[in-house]
């Protein structure tokens, strides 16, 4: 398929073919009424009728002759002459790029113009329609994934991370962290979910002094004195081992044990402290910057937006990927809804309409510029060449007409002529 280039050439080229064509037929009929013209002329003192036939073809004559001047001194100089007021196109180019310009802007790009023109057309329940046939959601999928990409590609990686980092930052350090976590307890104490919680710290810590049995057994060996014998450190570490765990074991266990009702009671001060304390409210603030400035948790928010470029590139890549899915449901159902909703229908279309007229009003100064300064900088020659190209042949048309309109006023007159006088 050929580019808008090749077409455009072969367009030019089909037009000045036209041209040329029409000139000559133009011309043709200069030529055959001067050869009328002189054939009468020649033999009107022989045959009196020929002399309406001479008047006819020298009238047409004139009148080709000057529909081509006029029609030549559009583009040029006639017969190469400065006559003034010739080759008006080229040398007042730039004039005629401002009148176009101002004409565009005060008779089509108005409120009025614009208004109407877009009212008197259903483009919401046509943009509806669309949109419900699945082939153009599919489309308009392809369309939206394609965008995603390229703005996700566009984007910066290092600056992305520090604005989620940023954001992060700046919501956490402005919720107050004491009346939240206080808030958090007592929600946690209701439910019952702290002893959940102990439960499944004791079992943990349970399997992890099971697991570093012998490393606690030989850290009792350094500390003790080097006189103690090891049968007294092995029996001293296995009693207070056994202790240990057994004591973890039946708090995990059993839900009334009394280190459990220490636990809820230390628990409800916490939260208590934290909500209303001053002193606990400052520390809870100190730990969060803790927090917030710990390298996990700035690679985290670093990791965030890694993790969510990478599945969004992967996912609108892929035709059949649940996002592209969605986005083709959803640009479905809109269309359906738009296409069925009378009420929906005249929001988008006065939508439509008040923003196309905002930015005709905002822009149309600058569409008269833009077309001014366009013409501007054309070459003289060349544009005179493609205006006269796109007009050219239909203005040969006056050449003709001009011919014969002219052949015709001469007969009218020599007639009347001959009768009156």
């Amino acid at each position: 398929m050929p580019g808008a280039a090749a077409v455009a050439a072969l367009d030019e080229e089909e037009r000045a073919r036209d041209l040329r064509a029409m000139k000559r037929t133009a011309t043709g009929f200069l030529v055959a009424a001067t050869l009328v013209f002189a054939v009468a002329r020649a033999l009107e003192g022989d045959h009196d009728w020929l002399g309406y036939v001479r008047a006819t073809a020298e009238a047409a004559m004139v009148g080709a002759l000057a529909d081509w001047f006029a029609v030549t001194a559009l583009f040029r100089h006639p017969l190469r002459l400065p006559i003034p007021h010739t080759a008006i196109i080229p040398t007042r180019k730039d004039e005629i790029g401002r009148g176009l310009g101002t004409f565009v802007e005060t008779n089509f790009l108005t409120r009025e113009v614009v208004s109407e023109k877009l009212r008197g057309t259903p483009m919401a329940a046509r943009l509806g329609a669309w949109l419900a046939q699945p082939a153009n959601a599919a489309r308009v999928g392809e369309q939206s994934a394609t965008v995603i990409r390229s703005l996700l590609e566009a984007l910066r990686d290092d600056e992305v991370q520090e604005a989620i980092e940023t954001a992060v930052a700046r919501k956490v350090r402005a919720t107050p962290a004491g009346p939240l976590l206080g808030r958090g307890l007592d929600i946690a104490i209701a439910d019952g979910r702290h002893q959940q919680l102990l439960s499944a710290a004791l079992r943990r810590v349970g399997e992890t002094l099971e697991v570093n049995r012998k490393t606690l057994r030989d850290l009792l060996a350094r500390e003790s004195p080097w006189w103690v014998p090891d049968s007294v450190d092995d029996r001293v570490f296995e009693k207070a081992f056994g202790v240990v765990q057994r004591l973890i074991a039946e708090v995990a266990a059993d839900p009334r044990h009394e280190l459990r009702a220490h636990f809820d009671q230390r628990v409800a001060e916490l939260a208590a402290d934290l909500k209303a304390s001053p002193e606990a409210q400052a520390r809870a603030e100190e730990l969060k910057e803790e927090l917030l400035a710990h390298p996990s948790v700035r690679a985290w928010s670093a990791s965030v937006w890694t993790d969510l470029k990478g599945a969004l590139l992967e996912r609108s890549a892929d035709p059949s990927s649940q996002l592209r899915r969605r986005i083709e449901a959803g640009v479905v159902s809109f269309g359906e809804r738009l296409r069925d909703d009378p009420s929906l229908q005249a929001k988008v279309d006065d939508w439509v309409v008040s923003a196309a007229v905002g930015l005709v009003e905002q822009s149309r100064g600058e569409v008269g510029d833009l077309i001014a300064a366009t013409v501007a900088r054309w070459d003289p020659e060349d544009s005179t060449r493609r205006i006269e190209l796109q007009v050219g042949r239909d203005l040969q048309f006056i050449r003709i007409n001009g011919t014969i309109v002219g052949g015709l006023a001469g007969l009218v007159i020599h007639t009347f002529s001959r009768l009156v006088f």
